[in-house]
């Protein structure tokens, strides 16, 4: 439900325009001057504020400046007496999305404020596709006609519309986000947004202001008033990847928010009421934690209502042609270049290979095939040699041969940063700090390839 403030010194205006917007299905706030909306724009996040220019205490002016400095994202409507609007002209230079001259007409009010919540809407959605940067993703994108992935699409299927939360279990690279994406666009709340956190890849002091929001001022650096994921998710599902590295803070505020269906920003005083259903992914054991104290017996029970247990690719060797086919097809239109062919040899080495890092590792291999790919067929000697080591061309200054068709030269050289930082994360157990230690690089600079090859998992 979106929330209006209302602000007027004219009480009957205010209860007109309370009366009007409740029964149009807003949660609706009022204050009778400037100095009241303030109070209530620190404490709570709304979607639109309307108030009027001339109040006494704090006038309108100073109301849209309280806002536009807390909660930018929030739409300012202004009212104005005067037929010259002058003065609400010059606050739509200062933020406002529009004004309205009294007396007006309540069509003219209703389509107003339509208009301004859909700015809002459209403002709100992209910043969830800027967070995203991904297809809507279903069934199309997990590949596998393996009993087991058979058994974990038919879960998916019976599981879709359900209201309970999930826990996906599997070894990392397994494919857990796509499968809460396949259960988020196969249900009614496909409309709505799907937001993926990975509770590993943030900073404990930091979690808490991304999965619930803030209020300005509430620690150093909230310089506005913040919406978390939680509150962004409403109406959809959030996805916590990586729950089992949760503190036991975080942890404390996630079944709150189980269960009474509501948290409290970091700094705020109100409770925000979510409706979001909770799909989360690990791949630890845990009631393994839970037995030696490291995670809640009572979150693990409130998570694991549907359980989901993905195979490793390992145990599902079957799956490796079919998921070969797709991800070079990928790679090759990604690259604009013809699908390289495996001989069969190339294809017995992937399906006696151990797949350690499971899906994730194949698809790195093949886009490193796609990337060096010159148009023979590729040999196991080929897969062998990008499973054990990269093959750098040049070291230390010496020349190299250039082909006579020429090369790719960024796709030679992105391939080549993307296997070494994989590399570093599988020698190091994919502890981040350590992997960038290895390649001689500071966090700053090793997160910023991280997030330019979109390599995701992990610990800090």
């Amino acid at each position: 439900m979106e929330k209006i403030l209302v602000v007027d010194d004219e009480r009957s205006l205010r209860e007109v325009l309370s009366i009007m917007l409740t029964r149009a299905g807003y949660a609706v706030t009022e204050a009778s001057d400037g100095e009241e909306a303030i109070g209530h724009v620190n404490r709570e996040i709304f979607d639109l504020v309307i108030t009027d220019l001339r109040m006494p205490k704090a006038d309108g002016m100073a109301v849209l400046k309280a806002v536009k400095s807390s909660s930018p994202e929030t739409v300012v409507l202004v009212l104005t007496a005067f037929a010259t609007a002058d003065s609400a002209v010059d606050a739509m230079k200062q933020g406002a999305y529009d004004y309205l001259t009294k007396p007006f007409q309540v069509d003219e009010v209703q389509l107003i404020i339509r208009n301004a919540l859909e700015k809002r809407r459209l403002s709100t959605e992209n910043i969830l596709l800027k967070r995203e940067m991904a297809s809507q993703s279903s069934f199309a994108q997990i590949v596998g006609q393996s009993e087991s992935m058979q058994k974990v699409f038919d879960v998916v299927r019976k599981v879709a519309d359900a209201k309970s939360n999930v826990l996906i279990c599997g070894e990392s690279g397994t494919g857990k986000e796509l499968v809460a994406r396949a259960i988020h666009y196969n249900s009614a709340r496909s409309p709505m947004p799907f937001v993926a956190v990975n509770c590993s890849a943030v900073p404990e002091t930091l979690l808490e202001s991304e999965l619930f929001g803030h209020m300005k001022g509430s620690f150093t650096g909230a310089m506005a008033n913040k919406a978390g994921l939680f509150e962004i998710a409403n109406g959809g599902t959030i996805f916590l990847d990586e729950i089992g590295d949760t503190t036991p803070t975080i942890q404390v505020k996630l079944l709150r928010v189980i269960q009474e269906r509501e948290f409290r920003r970091v700094g705020g005083t109100q409770d925000v009421k979510v409706d979001v259903r909770i799909v989360a992914a690990t791949n630890k054991d845990l009631e393994k934690a839970v037995a030696d104290g490291s995670f809640r017996e009572d979150l693990y029970y409130r998570l694991d209502v549907i359980p989901i247990r993905l195979p490793p690719l390992r145990l599902r060797t079957g799956d490796i042609p079919l998921l070969v086919k797709h991800f070079l097809e990928k790679f090759s239109q990604e690259s604009g270049k013809p699908a390289p062919v495996l001989t069969p040899e190339a294809m017995h080495v992937l399906l006696g290979h151990e797949w350690r890092g499971n899906v994730r590792e194949l698809e790195n291999l093949l886009e490193r095939v796609v990337a060096f790919s010159v148009g023979a067929p590729v040999s196991d000697e080929d897969i062998r040699g990008w499973l054990h080591r990269v093959v750098i061309p040049q070291q230390h200054g010496a020349p190299t041969d250039l082909p006579e068709d020429g090369v790719d030269l960024e796709a030679l050289i992105n391939g080549i940063e993307k296997d070494l930082l994989l590399q570093a994360l599988e020698r190091t157990q994919w502890v981040k700090k350590k992997a960038a230690r290895l390649l001689k690089l500071n966090t700053r600079s090793f997160r910023y390839r991280l997030e330019k090859y979109a390599i995701k998992g992990g610990r800090d």
